[in-house]
């Protein structure tokens, strides 16, 4: 597992993952943070989930890795989009 990198889904939402070109979002190792965990968590539909996981892997850098990893941190003492 990395730092960054598309969130492990939970079994029952692995099957909802129907489309070819969506299943690239297992082509990377998961992560503990992800662009969908800066932008509402809970908040975001899973259609919504899976395109951020996709725009981070089409978007990949450290640049962008670094930036997630800052806004990880006040979105988790916030609880920003947890339920």
């Amino acid at each position: 597992m990395s730092l960054v990198g598309p969130r492990p889904l939970p079994w029952r939402d692995v099957d909802r993952i129907t489309r070819p070109a969506d299943m690239r979002r297992f082509s990377l190792r998961p992560g503990l943070t992800c662009l969908w965990q800066i932008q509402g968590r809970s908040n975001i539909g899973f259609e919504r989930w899976v395109e951020l996981d996709l725009e981070y892997i089409d978007n990949w850098s450290l640049a962008l890795d670094a930036y997630i990893l800052i806004k990880t941190v006040p979105a988790v003492i916030t609880g920003t989009g947890a339920t």
